[in-house]
């Protein structure tokens, strides 16, 4: 199988097959092009052709993972390890601004709108048979995570489908009723970054029927209607050339997952210092509210012509009230994963190990959890007044997050005790969000 890459209508390279498996070509002319940007930062221009070890991983990466994987596989009727497979029939609208497979002369990219709620829910619904609506006459897209979501569009300020390679430019992230009030979570942790000064991409709240659902603008989109232009991205797992199951530093993969101190000096040597001091802000952020689940896919770099940057922040959870979540974060703050045992100590170490100044990371933790601990009210607040209100659990999240981020402030002024438990549970334990 070969399958050409396009961005912008513009052929940038060709994954063809051997017996090795997939490799990926870039095209000549793309990269003589003042315009040009690698697809990859694991496959600079500087080299024209990548083997299945670099290719193949960033191509996984670009599909789901779990249940909605393992759907897709079988409404398409594609083994599940047919990568190329699941790309061709998935690849017309995808993170960042790529697009894989060659388009249809009679096709013509556009939307098919969603004429009533009734029919959003149904779609809703049935989003856990029917992944990305695969199977649906000109629908063609993917986004990796193991949570149910849809790519959308906003029409006239109505919710439509991208059909024939048109470009979404939402995400449509349906309630989960095995973790109750996860839209209004989901949505506080968000705004509450946003008011934290963090860049986030912005969500509001929606129903249909009796569904609830986050709505979420891509950052890796620009403009509106039939000017809406795709940006090229990639996530942390794909830059440093790692498979979606290492996404967590431990798993049991074989491969072990990106570390903090990895992950700052991808950013340190592609970026600019006020990226590195966003991806402080981040991870503190992360420990502060207790998202266990802000792993390497969790992160993203933006890529384009002369500038690489971090990306908006995304997929921001707290899960510290819902069982069968572990408390182990996905990455290691020096030697410890769980967010209430993490003193000055490991702050320290840990910025030592990621080039970073020790006195400077503890202010940095005070001022940006005090304000969070100041704009958490008129956060809660906000999610209140949007369309899908507080839900069952909003007062729950809020005191969880405040007392969470009140013990990370305090502690991070603290020693701590040299035999304080790591407390660390087996790899499989570690179940995200959209596994629970």
């Amino acid at each position: 199988m070969t399958l050409p890459i396009y961005a912008y209508d513009r052929r940038v390279a060709v994954i063809d097959t051997d017996r090795d498996g997939p490799h990926l070509q870039y095209e000549d002319a793309w990269r003589q092009q003042n315009s040009c940007f690698p697809i990859s930062l694991s496959m600079p221009l500087t080299a024209p052709r990548y083997g299945p070890d670099v290719a193949v991983p960033w191509l996984m990466n670009l599909l789901p993972e779990g249940e909605p994987l393992r759907a897709m596989t079988r409404a398409l009727g594609v083994a599940r390890d047919d990568v190329l497979g699941l790309i061709a029939e998935t690849g017309r609208d995808l993170a960042g601004a790529l697009t894989i497979g060659a388009p249809r002369p009679a096709d013509k990219p556009g939307y098919r709108k969603i004429d009533t709620t009734g029919d959003l829910e149904r779609i809703i619904t049935e989003l856990p048979s029917k992944p990305f609506l695969v199977g649906d006459d000109g629908v063609s897209m993917s986004l990796a995570g193991a949570q149910e979501k849809l790519p959308v569009a906003l029409v006239d300020g109505s919710v439509a489908i991208p059909v024939n390679g048109a470009a979404s430019t939402h995400i449509l992230k349906p309630d989960n009723p095995r973790l109750v009030g996860s839209v209004q979570n989901e949505a506080l942790c968000m705004v509450l970054a946003q008011r934290c000064g963090l860049s986030v991409a912005p969500v509001t709240t929606g129903m249909a029927g009796e569904r609830s659902y986050l709505l979420v603008e891509r950052y890796d989109r620009t403009g509106a209607g039939e000017a809406v232009r795709r940006l090229h991205q990639e996530d942390f797992c794909q830059a440093l050339g790692r498979p979606p199951a290492a996404k967590y530093e431990h798993n049991r993969s074989g491969v072990r997952g990106p570390s903090l101190p990895e992950m700052f000096a991808l950013v340190r040597a592609h970026m600019t210092a006020r990226d590195i001091n966003g991806l402080l802000d981040a991870v503190i952020f992360n420990i502060a509210i207790g998202n266990v689940d802000s792993h390497a896919k969790n992160y993203s770099i933006l890529l384009g012509p002369g500038r690489i940057e971090l990306a908006p922040l995304y997929d921001l959870m707290s899960g510290l009230d819902w069982p069968n979540i572990t408390q182990n974060h996905a990455q290691d703050v020096d030697s410890q994963r769980r967010g209430r045992h993490i003193y000055g100590r490991h702050w320290r170490r840990m910025a030592q190990a990621c080039g970073l100044s020790k006195p400077g990371v503890i202010r940095r933790i005070d001022a940006l959890v005090g304000r969070l601990l100041a704009e958490l009210p008129a956060a809660v607040e906000h999610i209140t007044s949007l369309p899908a209100g507080p839900g069952q659990m909003l007062a729950i999240f809020s005191r969880s997050i405040g007392s969470r981020a009140g013990l990370v402030q305090a502690n991070a002024k603290l020693e701590g005790d040299d035999d304080e438990p790591i407390e660390a549970e087996p790899p499989e334990d570690h179940r995200t969000y959209g596994e629970a």
